[in-house]
């Protein structure tokens, strides 16, 4: 499997598809477009990575995601904000006492999961926004140890969660009810196929094969691992910032990888060649 960089989105800039000051998420709905969060508004990007529509947000979002319905959900400080498919406000989600910075968001069945940093736990709610129960609150350390400041996870076909949890050097699978089923990572400076520095994988996504595909800082880089850990392909290490960190990721039913560089504000795709490329 081997990728290659296609074109980017974005950029840092004041044009109406450029982003002034920050690029935090990015999302994919059911039609293929592009969904990317900052500068305290969504973006919404066409086909044919022209800039759809955008709107404000309440707060600075820190992530984005897009439910079965078309719904736009953004993770921000204490709140989510939920808005149908052309940026029309329909509900705001809050937990006083529970909810802090909402960091991913993510969905199976009747299930919504938010990624809450300030807890260093997943919390996982009904459609209604009722608490369930927390994922990863039973770690000795307390939560997931993220030194980055950012919790993210991505949930499979099969309803399964994977968290990275950067301090420890892995990504983890849980079920809904916050049970570990395994992981896999170790820390290794050298070897791609281990996770280096203080704290890696930063974010993470998982495509419709189960493969999970990580981004890393210090130096940036985004790698792809079958679904029971083994290395496939360093997808790209010298394209980015050499500052970014936290760099927020999708892929699309194409294997196209979209990764948020959040120095440069540009989003950078990766298609893949070869026979791993599908129309």
């Amino acid at each position: 499997m081997k990728y290659q960089p296609a074109h980017t989105i974005g950029g840092r800039g004041s044009a109406p598809d450029q982003f002034a000051r920050a690029l935090r998420g990015v999302a994919l709905d059911g039609a293929g477009r592009l969904y990317a969060v900052g500068d305290s508004a969504v973006k919404v990007f066409d086909a044919d990575d022209a800039l759809a529509r955008q709107w404000p947000t309440d707060r600075p979002g820190e992530c984005v995601a897009v439910d079965r319905s078309g719904r736009v959900w953004v993770g921000e400080r204490e709140q989510v904000e939920i808005f149908d498919s052309q940026g029309g406000l329909t509900d705001t989600w809050r937990d006083p006492g529970q909810l802090g910075l909402v960091t991913a968001i993510g969905f199976a069945g009747s299930d919504v999961f938010l990624a809450d940093a300030t807890a260093r736990w997943v919390r996982r709610y009904d459609q209604g926004g009722r608490l369930l129960n927390n994922i990863g609150d039973r770690h000795r350390k307390g939560g997931f140890h993220i030194p980055n400041g950012v919790v993210d996870f991505a949930v499979d076909d099969e309803g399964i969660l994977h968290v990275a949890n950067p301090g420890m050097h892995r990504v983890e699978r849980y079920s809904p009810d916050g049970t570990l089923l395994g992981r896999f990572g170790r820390f290794d400076g050298r070897d791609p196929e281990g996770f280096p520095g203080c704290c890696n994988p930063t974010n993470l996504t998982v495509d419709d094969q189960g493969r999970v595909i990580v981004s890393e800082k210090a130096g940036p880089r985004v790698k792809v691992y079958d679904p029971e850990g083994q290395l496939l392909e360093v997808v790209a290490d010298d394209v980015f910032d050499p500052t970014a960190k936290n760099m927020d990721l999708v892929v699309d039913s194409r294997g196209r990888i979209f990764v948020a560089d959040t120095a440069t504000l540009e989003i950078r795709v990766f298609e893949p060649t070869g026979s791993e490329a599908t129309a």
